[in-house]
């Protein structure tokens, strides 16, 4: 792997960089960024709406830090422990997970890569083969599962007809960064071919902190004449990252580089082997129908030693996903269907690492062995009929079947925890509402959406399926409006929602591992989300263009009485109520493009009870690329950026609940990185 890397070092040092494949990177003109966005359909169907972020957006901090990114769109915010722990919630949904991303639907390219019991991991991608990441809010998307957060539509960079080049993306930093992305493009009509490889390794900025992943991305195209087209994908990561889990406040505020005792000890780590398969075909017919049939493969394989045990798990996943377009009385509509179904595999062991004589964890006797098969069966349809030139409805229906058959495997007899829980179906309208004029539109929609408990919250204490447990179930309701103001200059988008949760799904801590679920009453999400972009030619070559997003959450329990304590009225813990993402953006055509970007996050409660909160925090983050040409054939970048100017210390995760165990404080901060840097060189030869 080393002389594989360095060789890549040396063809930094001596190819060129291409811009951005063919001058369409973000250091060219605000118009030929929007093309290239344009470009890349959306995949939010009919007058669903969305938001999203292109090749500028990403391009505007380190390459590691998707997290920064992701939070530019309203109403979406990502806490992120470590480069392998997320959290991403969508309007208050899934701030009560107490690790990973779940509650909402992820696809990329197109593929549904969230698994058996809802959870998402997005560190499984590299975000440099981005190009354009869609995100719809709330439980609007009826076709693309109608999940109570909402969908994130990841999608790989387009095609671009005749061109081939070799591409490499060099990028180094503090806390020993080392990243690079290496890849070949080839397009022409009717074919299109995307091999990638990319490289990371950071010893991180806190203890026990350090991460290495080794990556490879293959996507193509065939067209076959006269109406068919065949894609490909396959994306495979293989990563290693330690875990230095969270810290109570006093080492927080004293040392935020520490990590937690017990998991520096055991020297705590994750490995994961990750592997995405899937082809897809389209078909037009002369009728004007067009169909879509995916297939797919995933692979997990994880090991994770922790203080309290080491998990050892495999799954194994597939599915299908198939949709038919067309148009009857003079109205757009889309059916399909999508079918996952995993295996699960997981045994735990005792981790001995206190007589390991200091060399950190070491697998000993096995505590379980268990097995679980998980199915989903999404059935959906969509219909768009434009009543008027300007006004059109948009009506869908969705229906859900989720099953778990859990397999204990350890035990026997009286002791065997073995069970089967097929939750209800259910179905999921909703309705949609959009005028256009000349300057934007006006939407309006409501629908029903739905989230499944994840494997914890089905278990007892005892390790049995717990048959009371319900799916979480709600009704967003949303107005907005996009606007284009200033003869095109000024984007405005804004929104009002509030969405009604019931039976919300509550992981309870009853151990340092294990969490229990249970349905703990109603709780009401209110927000209003801002977006809003400018753009002003000051020179013949200069564009200076500021934007700003806004949001506004009041998530409270409507009804939660958990023991002898009554939370009604509370608010919901984990989600800040002020949240500001801005910046500027400076550009000189196709040439010299300097970013700022400042982020400000309200304080966020940490418990129920609504006693503690993390402190607010304001984060600037600076950036610059530039780029000249050595040849017709051969182009150069640079690029340079400053994180965390003002050196604050803030938490970037927390953990909501914490509990202490042997008197020790709670555990409630994942610190976020001190002050870093980051610089790279790319080069590109095209043929």
């Amino acid at each position: 792997m080393k002389h594989v890397f360095c060789l890549m070092c040396l063809f930094v040092a001596t190819l060129p960089f291409f811009a951005q494949e063919n001058a369409k990177d973000s250091v060219t003109t605000l118009d030929e960024v929007v093309l290239l966005q344009e470009f890349i359909k959306k995949k939010a169907v009919g007058i669903t709406p969305s938001s999203s972020l292109g090749i500028a957006d990403l391009e505007q901090y380190s390459p590691i830090d998707f997290a920064s990114g992701l939070n530019e769109i309203s109403g979406l915010y990502v806490l992120s422990g470590a480069l392998n722990t997320n959290r991403i919630t969508i309007r208050g949904v899934g701030a009560r997970t107490p690790f990973g991303t779940d509650k909402l639907r992820m696809y990329f390219n197109g593929i549904p890569v969230t698994n058996g019991t809802g959870v998402s991991a997005i560190e499984a991608y590299d975000f440099e083969n981005m190009g354009r990441i869609e995100v719809v809010k709330g439980p609007k998307g009826t076709s693309l599962g109608a999940n109570l957060g909402g969908v994130i539509l990841l999608n790989t960079k387009p095609p671009e007809v005749g061109n081939t080049f070799l591409n490499n993306t060099l990028t180094f930093g503090s806390f020993n960064l080392i990243k690079d992305n290496l890849s070949f493009r080839h397009s022409e009509k009717g074919f299109n071919l995307n091999l990638s490889y990319n490289y990371l390794e950071t010893d991180g900025f806190r203890q026990n902190n350090g991460f290495e992943r080794d990556g490879f991305l293959l996507t193509s195209s065939v067209k076959l004449y006269p109406k068919g087209k065949l894609d490909f994908l396959v994306n495979y990561i293989d990563y290693t990252a330690s875990i230095p889990s969270s810290i109570n406040q006093t080492d927080f505020r004293e040392d935020p580089r520490r990590a937690a005792a017990n998991w520096l000890a055991a020297r705590g780590f994750e490995a994961n082997k990750y592997t995405l398969a899937g082809v897809s075909y389209s078909h037009f017919f002369n009728t004007g129908l067009k169909t879509t049939t995916s297939v797919f493969y995933t692979y997990l394989d994880h090991y994770e030693p922790r203080p309290f045990n080491i998990l050892d798990e495999f799954t194994n996943g597939f599915g299908f996903r198939s949709i038919l377009e067309g148009t009857v009385f003079q109205g757009n509509f889309t059916i399909g269907a999508e079918l996952y179904k995993d295996e699960y595999n997981w045994r735990t062991f005792m981790n001995q690492f206190r007589d390991n004589d200091g060399n950190g964890s070491l697998q000993g006797a096995q505590l379980s062995d268990n097995k679980e098969f998980r199915s989903q069966l999404n059935l959906f349809g969509t219909y768009n009929y434009r009543l008027t030139p300007k006004f059109t409805i948009q009506a869908g229906l969705a229906f859900n079947q989720t099953t778990f058959d859990f397999r204990d495997l350890f035990n026997a007899g009286v002791e065997n925890t073995s069970a089967q829980r097929d939750f209800d179906p259910i179905l999921l309208p909703s309705l949609g509402l959009d005028y256009r004029f000349k300057k934007g539109n006006l939407y309006a929609n409501i629908g029903r959406g739905f989230s499944n408990p994840g494997l914890e919250e089905t278990l007892t204490p005892d390790g049995v399926i717990n048959p009371e447990i319900e799916q979480e179930k709600g009704i967003n309701y949303e107005i907005g409006g996009r606007f284009l103001l200033f003869n095109g200059h000024l984007s405005l988008n804004a929104a009002a929602y509030q969405m009604d949760i019931t039976d919300l799904l509550v992981a309870q801590r009853i151990d340092e591992d294990q969490f229990i679920g249970r349905n703990a009453g109603e709780t009401r999400h209110q927000g209003i989300e801002l977006d809003v972009r400018y753009r002003q030619k000051i020179s013949s070559n200069w564009l200076l263009i500021p934007r700003l997003s806004y949001s506004y959450s009041n998530h409270r329990f409507i009804d939660f009485v958990d023991g002898e304590n009554d939370f009604s009225g509370n608010a919901l813990a984990g989600v800040p109520r002020h949240r500001i993402n801005s910046g500027i953006a400076l550009r000189n055509g196709r040439n010299f493009v300097f970013n700022i970007t400042h982020q400000f996050v309200d304080e966020i409660l940490l418990n129920d009870a609504n006693t503690l909160s993390s402190d607010s925090f304001t984060i600037f983050n600076l950036s610059t690329r530039y780029q000249f040409d050595l040849s017709q054939k051969f182009k150069v970048g640079l690029n340079f950026g400053l994180n965390n100017l003002l050196n604050t210390n803030y938490a970037q995760s927390v953990l909501i609940n914490a509990v202490g165990f042997g008197g020790a404080e709670p555990r409630y901060f994942y610190p976020g990185n001190a002050r870093n840097y980051f610089a790279g060189i790319r080069a590109a030869y095209t043929f």
